[in-house]
C-alpha cells in the first residue's frame, strides 16, 4: 500500500518515549517527564525583540530558499569566530531545524549503497536518514571506551563503500565529549580514504567540567574541503519550537542543497530567522551565560541525587544536558531474570512506579542505557530523580522480573 521506503524507517525513539509520558499524564499520573531534548526557559530578549519587529515590518514573505543573505552572513561571522577560519554567505545554508539540514546533507550525498558509519550509541535520526537517502548504516561500538569511538574500530568498519561518517559531539544521548586526538585521527582517516565528515555539534554550547568542544575543521583544516558542520539555535538558544538549523560546507554542495530545499520547505521560517539575525547582531552573550549557568547548576543537581544509586555508575555527563545511565549490571544474565527484563521494561516500569518518563537505550542502539534529560526545572529534576534512584534501588534485580512491570 506505501512505499517501499516506509519500511526503511520507524518513528523516532525519542518521540514515542515522549508521547508514552504525555499518555500517562493525561490519564491522571503525575509525571516527571525526562524524555525531551529540550531546555525549559524563557525566550532571549533579543529573540523576542527581533520577532516583534519583523511581524511589525510585515515581513511575512518568502525569503531566499537557503535564508535571508543578511542571516547567512551573520552566520558566516559565526563559524568563523567558532572554527578560526573564513566563510562566505556561499557556504552557508540555513534549514527548518538541524534535523532538515542532516536531511539536506543525506539526500545530496549519500548514493543507493554507500556506507556510512555511525559511532553507537546514537541519536536515532542519525541511520533512520541514511537508510532513507539508500545509504547503509555501519555502526561502531562506543560502550566500551566511554562513549567515544576507538580509531581502530572505525578504521576496521571503513570499506571502498564508505562515504560519510557521522560525529555528534557533545554526542546525544551520552553526553560524551571527543577529544582533540580522537578528532584528529577521523580527520586523517577522511582524508587517507577519501571519505565525508558530518560534524554535529548542536549540544557544543553545553560542555561541563574539564572538557572542551573542538571544531575538527579547527584541528584539521585540512579535511575543510570534506567535512559539512551542522548546528542549531534550539539548543544553544533554548529554542526547539522555532526550528531554525544551518550548515557550513564547501559551496558545490550548498548549491546542490539549495536546489533540494527549493522542492521541500523553501525558505525556513521568515519571523524566526530575523528574529535570530537580531539576536546575532544585538546579543551580548549573556544570555548564552545564563543558559549554560542554568543547565551547569541542573548537571551537578542531579548527579548530586544519582550518588545515591546502589548498583550503577554515575554518568559522567561530559556535554549537553543528559544523563546517560548504563543498566548492563542490572539487566546481566547473572541477574537471573526470567523471563529476561530489557531496557524497554525499565523504561516502562518507572513510568509506572516511579513516575518517570526516560528514554531507553534501544532507541539508540544500545540495549542497555537510558537517557534522562535535565533541562527541565530544578524542584522538578529532583522529584523526579529521587524517585527513580528509589525505584532502582529496591527492584530485587537478583531474583526475578519484577511485578511492576
Amino acid at each position: 500500500m506505501f512505499a517501499q521506503r516506509t519500511n526503511l524507517f520507524k518513528s523516532s525513539g525519542t518521540a514515542a518515549a515522549r508521547a508514552a509520558a504525555k499518555a500517562a499524564a493525561d490519564a491522571g499520573m503525575e509525571i516527571v517527564d525526562l524524555t525531551a531534548g529540550e531546555i525549559w526557559s524563557d525566550l532571549a530578549p533579543t529573540i523576542q525583540r527581533g520577532a516583534i519587529e519583523a511581524i511589525g515590518q510585515g515581513l511575512n514573505r518568502y525569503t531566499d530558499t537557503l535564508g535571508t543573505p543578511d542571516l547567512r552572513e551573520a552566520l558566516a561571522r559565526k563559524v568563523a569566530v567558532e572554527t578560526g577560519q573564513l566563510w562566505r554567505i556561499d557556504e552557508i545554508a540555513v534549514t527548518s531545524g538541524a534535523k532538515q539540514a542532516l536531511f539536506n546533507v543525506a539526500m545530496t550525498l549519500i548514493n543507493p549503497g554507500d556506507q556510512v558509519i555511525i559511532p553507537a550509541p546514537y541519536w536515532t535520526t542519525f541511520p533512520a536518514q541514511v537508510r532513507i537517502a539508500g545509504g547503509t548504516p555501519v555502526l561502531v561500538d562506543t560502550r566500551a571506551n566511554g562513549y567515544v569511538p576507538k580509531i581502530e574500530d572505525i578504521e576496521r568498519a571503513i570499506t571502498p563503500l564508505t562515504r560519510a561518517i557521522i560525529i555528534n559531539t557533545p554526542n546525544n544521548p551520552t553526553g560524551a565529549v571527543y577529544d582533540a586526538q580522537t578528532l584528529k585521527a577521523i580527520a586523517q582517516l577522511a582524508i587517507k580514504h577519501d571519505f565525508w565528515i558530518i560534524f554535529d555539534e548542536c549540544y557544543g554550547s553545553f560542555i561541563h567540567g574539564d572538557r572542551c568542544h573542538h571544531p575538527i575543521v579547527s584541528l584539521v583544516p585540512e579535511v575543510r574541503g570534506r567535512t559539512v558542520i551542522v548546528n542549531a539555535f534550539s539548543k544553544s538558544l533554548a529554542l526547539t519550537g522555532w526550528r531554525i538549523g544551518y550548515l557550513a560546507a564547501p559551496q558545490d554542495l550548498i548549491s546542490a542543497v539549495k536546489a533540494l530545499q527549493s522542492h521541500t520547505t523553501s525558505n525556513p521560517n521568515v519571523v524566526a530567522q530575523y528574529a535570530v539575525l537580531h539576536h546575532l547582531r544585538e546579543g551580548d552573550g549573556s544570555f548564552e551565560t545564563r543558559l549554560h549557568a542554568q543547565v551547569a547548576a541542573a548537571r551537578q543537581l542531579g548527579l548530586s541525587v544519582l550518588g545515591g544509586l546502589q548498583h550503577l555508575s554515575l554518568p559522567q555527563a561530559q556535554g549537553g544536558f543528559y544523563f546517560y545511565l548504563d543498566l548492563s549490571d542490572l539487566l546481566s544474565p547473572d541477574a537471573l531474570n526470567d523471563p529476561p527484563v530489557s531496557v524497554d521494561d525499565v523504561a516502562a516500569a518507572l513510568l509506572v512506579r516511579a513516575g518517570v518518563a526516560g528514554v531507553p537505550g534501544s532507541a539508540f542502539g544500545d540495549p542497555v542505557g537510558l537517557r534522562l534529560s535535565y533541562g527541565i526545572p530544578p524542584d522538578m529534576l529532583e522529584r523526579g530523580l529521587t524517585r527513580l534512584v528509589h525505584v532502582l534501588n529496591t527492584w530485587n534485580w537478583a531474583s526475578q522480573r519484577d511485578p511492576m512491570i
